[in-house]
Parts: structure tokens; sequence; C-alpha cells
């Protein structure tokens, strides 16, 4: 793994005013070039294609909008242009997910993905659900009906299914195209959005231009979804430019960090599905693992643990927890004698129902997992996500198609997304279940919200009178580290959990390493001053990447932050759980990241 240096001074007392910070951000979002004396005389104009519709992201929302998109095109002879712009270098090559995948909206998008050969190899065939204690297992049996029951579906590689759906797109005339990041959001006149840039290609890591330095192109289109993903960065600003969680909760997230075992054939059971909440969680921390066995011809198992970034100790580790919940006795039998091959770690929204912004604007939409159509109870959200593409996709055609353009804007308005969406199953099935995350915020904890989840949802069917608040933002949520107990994790024992560095290493993460680091600081003094200051530097432990780690100054006298950028998997929780909100995730240049195959 390659290292990148960046670093800020400061005085042995933290709390005291910086008396010199260089630089650890360079990056134009902090620095515009405009006021930068390297960049004068430097080419900034940009090549601009047009395009019907462009959308933000290859996963499955954008994906499934491109389609059913094209599906309405073909269908009534219409000429439509759909580009699709995805960050990673292959489509599927930046997706994670667990994955039991509910088919709804996959078979309602194409009817017969059996036979053009959807990689859906392994459908449930075992449900099993755990509380569990340090030593034992308590079984909880799966009743019909409670949101965890997993009948009727698939476990799946999502990216090899989302590769899969690239292709099906690509088949209807979808241009899509990866390794291109999208950078940057474009505005008309009147304030509509106008398209993307992508990104810049060909700066050094000091923020100057390169001899091959290249600007990233534009693309304007008259309606464009933003498709990105959990904590989209295009979202972000988004969501300030028009305002849109004026009247919804904060959205509030987990980690989910996940590996890919070979094991032992003996101990592999095709089709079973496998959940546990409790140890080595706190009753009052939100989280649960996931152990799903594979059917695609070699004895697979994916397994992985969800932590609620709503929680309170800044010593917890979401990647040493994992861990060390690899080694409880009804664990660590199914991987004794296997091997780990791959490793890879993504935020996931929780705040459900509540949480849902606004969803359109002018010129602009959101879909999937960027607003966060996450079912939190039933760990799903690619049917979910899936759907909201397609409804928008259905919203989008007869405006684009009309003799005349419907719109008191330049960018296309289309608030009829965000009405078929209320009136659809996706909206019914978020309600339902839109009390049972925050019933855990609770003297009991884990205890108090699985009652609750039993007699309101799986009795009363989430028909509740009330909606449960959270509890405001991720970020807000730590304790002063004085006011919290360090957590001793065991050392990792090279067979069943393992470190940081030679997890990050099955990721194949991998960043063009002379560029600007795209973890930028908004102030480059509070790492030192405030997070270690206060939280005793909670990101060194939160990134399941390496990527921040405090080390001291060379005087001796203090330390500094070191961020090694290139180890970064694209997970966003660093952006969500900062204390301070100091750091911003930008898009490196196109291509880099994690290189997951079917994660």
């Amino acid at each position: 793994l390659d290292w990148q240096l960046f670093s800020v001074l400061q005085p042995a007392d933290s709390m005291l005013p910086l008396m010199s910070t260089p630089r650890i951000t360079t990056h134009y979002t902090i620095h515009p070039r405009d006021k930068d004396p390297r960049w004068e005389g430097v080419e900034m104009e940009r090549f601009a294609d047009e395009a019907d519709v462009v959308i933000v992201g290859g996963g499955p929302a954008g994906l499934a909008a491109a389609i059913r998109l094209k599906q309405l095109a073909n269908k009534h002879e219409k000429e439509l242009r759909v580009c699709v712009v995805e960050k990673a270098p292959q489509i599927g090559a930046h997706t994670l997910s667990g994955a039991c995948l509910e088919p709804s909206a996959l078979t309602e998008l194409i009817p017969d993905w059996k036979e053009r050969g959807a990689p859906l190899n392994t459908p449930v065939t075992e449900d099993v659900f755990s509380i569990l204690t340090e030593k034992y297992r308590i079984p909880v049996p799966m009743m019909p009906g409670l949101p965890m029951q997993n009948h009727g579906n698939y476990i799946v590689r999502m990216g090899n299914l989302v590769r899969w759906l690239g292709e099906q797109a690509e088949e209807v005339g979808v241009e899509l195209y990866p390794g291109y990041a999208a950078a940057e959001v474009l505005f008309h006149e009147d304030g509509s959005v106008k398209g993307i840039a992508t990104n810049d290609v060909g700066i050094a890591k000091d923020g100057s231009p390169k001899d091959i330095f290249e600007r990233g192109m534009e693309l304007h289109a008259k309606v464009t979804l933003f498709g990105e993903g959990c904590h989209g960065h295009l979202a972000k600003q988004l969501y300030k430019k028009f305002n849109l969680r004026e009247n919804c909760e904060p959205q509030t997230y987990a980690i989910g960090l996940k590996e890919l075992w070979m094991i032992d054939e003996k101990k592999w059971r095709p089709g079973r599905v496998e959940h546990s909440v409790g140890w080595p969680l706190d009753r009052n921390t939100y989280g649960g693992s996931f152990l799903y066995h594979l059917n695609e011809g070699e004895p697979l198992v994916a397994l992985g643990f969800v932590v609620g970034l709503d929680y309170t100790n800044p010593y917890l580790s979401p990647f040493r927890e994992f861990q060390r919940w690899k080694h409880h006795p009804f664990v660590a039998p199914t991987l004794e004698g296997g091997q780990r091959i791959a490793y890879g770690a993504r935020a996931l929204n929780e705040g459900g129902f509540q949480s849902i912004p606004k969803l359109t604007f002018p010129g602009g939409l959101l879909i999937g997992c960027s607003p966060g159509f996450m079912n939190v109870p039933k760990i799903k959200g690619t049917h979910t996500a899936m759907k909201s593409g397609m409804l928008a996709a259905e919203a989008i055609f007869p405006k684009l198609t009309a003799e005349t353009l419907d719109s008191e804007t330049a960018g296309l308005h289309v608030p009829e997304y965000a009405e078929n969406l209320k009136n659809s199953w996706v909206w019914k099935e978020l309600y339902a279940v839109r009390n049972i995350r925050p019933s855990f915020h609770n003297y009991f904890g884990l205890y108090g919200g699985m009652i609750y989840t039993g007699i309101f949802y799986w009795i009363f069917r989430g028909k509740e009178p009330w909606t449960l608040k959270h509890c405001g933002t991720d970020a807000n949520q730590l304790k002063p580290a004085k006011e919290c107990t360090p957590i001793e994790y065991p050392k990792p024992d090279g067979k069943i959990s393992f470190d940081l560095l030679s997890s990050v290493a099955l990721s194949g993460t991998n960043h063009e390493g002379d560029q600007p680091p795209h973890l930028t600081l908004k102030d480059d003094s509070i790492p030192v001053a405030r997070n270690l200051g206060i939280y005793d530097g909670p990101e060194q432990r939160f990134c399941p990447a390496g990527v921040y780690e405090y080390v001291p100054l060379d005087t001796g006298d203090g330390m500094r932050l070191q961020i090694n950028a290139q180890n970064c998997v694209h997970c966003k929780t660093c952006d969500i759980k900062d204390p301070s909100q100091n750091i911003n995730w930008v898009v490196p240049e196109g291509g880099g990241g994690p290189a997951y195959n079917g994660m």
C-alpha cells in the first residue's frame, strides 16, 4: 500500500490558538484556483455534450431508471439519449451490499430475468435469527410476517447483479460511462439544474496543474437523476441549495463491513441466512451481523457486521467489533479452516420514512439510496432503490416526449415523481416500519426496541397513530472521551480475525498517488484542536480503511493528523460521523477507489 503523508502541526497544548498550520487540504473545492497564481494562463474551457437524461451513479437505482426510460422510449418509438456516469472503473466495482435481495422490483423491470441469466443463484432455504451473549446464543423463532423473514428472497453478490444490470442497460440503448466521476452540479441562469461536470485530471497533490492537466467534460440534460448511493456528495450540495431537508428529520446512518470467505465444504449450507443482534455491542449500540451461504459452485459465505453511527463512545471501532464478533462460539466454527478472500465497507441509510427529503427540484430528482429508501429492519434497500428509479423514469418520460416541454424553468421539474412514489408500495412499506429504528432509543435499548417491534409491527403492522423521532445527527452523538471508557480489543489471530491494513489490501483499493487528497478539511487546524483534544481522535477508529492517523510530531511535542487518502474505500463514514463536521468527502480522479469483485 502506498501512503500519502499530509500533516497538521500544532503546539503541545492543543487548545491554544495555532501558531502555524501547514496546509493539509490542497483541493480546489477548499482553495479556489482563480486565486492561485500557479493556475494563471491554464486553459479552463470544458467540452460540453447534450443528452435528454443524465444519471449520476451506475448502481441499482440509476440502472433501473435508465433501463425503464429506454424501455418506454423503444415501446413508443421515441428517440431518447440516456447517459449514466459512474465513478468506478467498471460497473459494479464500487458496489457493496450484504446482500439478500427481494426480487419484486427486478421482476417488474425485467420479468424474464431468469431466462436472461441474472446472477440470482441462491434462493433462501433457511432463516436463523439469534441474540448473542458473550458465550451463548439465544435462538429467536422467525415468525411469518416479521421483517427479517427471507422466504422468496435470493442471496446475491450485488456487484455481479449490478454488472448484469449494466449489460441489460446497454442492450436497450443506454450509454454507460464508467470511470467518470461526477464532480460538480451545473446550473442554468434561472437556478435550475443544467447537468453535471466530470472531474478534472492531472492535478498534483499540492494542488498545482501537471503537464497532463485536462478539464473534465460537461454533460447537459433536460433532467438529471442523482443516484450516487448513500450520502452522495452532490446530493449534499443539492440539499443546501434547494433546502430539500426542510421538512424531514436528519438522516441517520450505519456502517456495514463485509468479508467473503471460502469455507470448508462440510460446513457449507447453500441458501442458509443467519442474522444476529447483541454481543459484542452493548444494548444501547444499534447493530447486528449477517452470515449468508452462497450457492455459486464453490463453498462461499458472505458475512458482515453493521453498527449504527449514532453510537456515543468515541473509543468504539466498528472494524474491531466485527473482528471480535467472528470469534463467537456460534460463528467461529463456520470460518475455522477457511480463507478470507475479500473485504470492504460502506455506509448505509437508517433514517427511513422520517428522513426522506424533498425528492424533486427544477432540473433534477433524487433516487435510490441517495435520499434513502432502505427498509431498516429488513436490512434491504435494493428493491426500493430500483423501484424509485423506475418511478422516476415513468414520471419523466411523458414530460420529455410531450409536444411542448411543460416547464417554468430551463431544467425540467418533475414533481409527479414524488406523487408516484407516495402512491407506490415503497411508501407503504417504509411507513409500516418507520418506528422500528427510533424505538431503540430507550432505556432498555436493543431489548426495548425488539419488544416494540413485536407489538406494534408484528401485531398491528405499523398502524400506530404516532411517528417516533430520531435523536439528531450522528455527528452530534459522540460524548467527550473523558466521559467514556476505552474499549480493549483482542489482538487479531490472523486466522479468523485480521488487522486493518491486510483487510484494506483485500479491497483492491487504489488511487492515483499524485493528486490532492479527496478527503478535504474545511479547517486544517480542527482535527488536533478539537477531534483529538476532546474525542481522542475518533476518525482513526470509525474509518474502516486506516485513512486517518494521529502520529507524533518530529519534534516530539505534539501530534499531527496524517491522511492516507489512497486507502479510502469510499464508504463516506468520515463525512457522516466526524463530530466537527469538518471533513468533506469529494470525488477523486475517476476510476480510483476499491476494486470489488462481486461484493
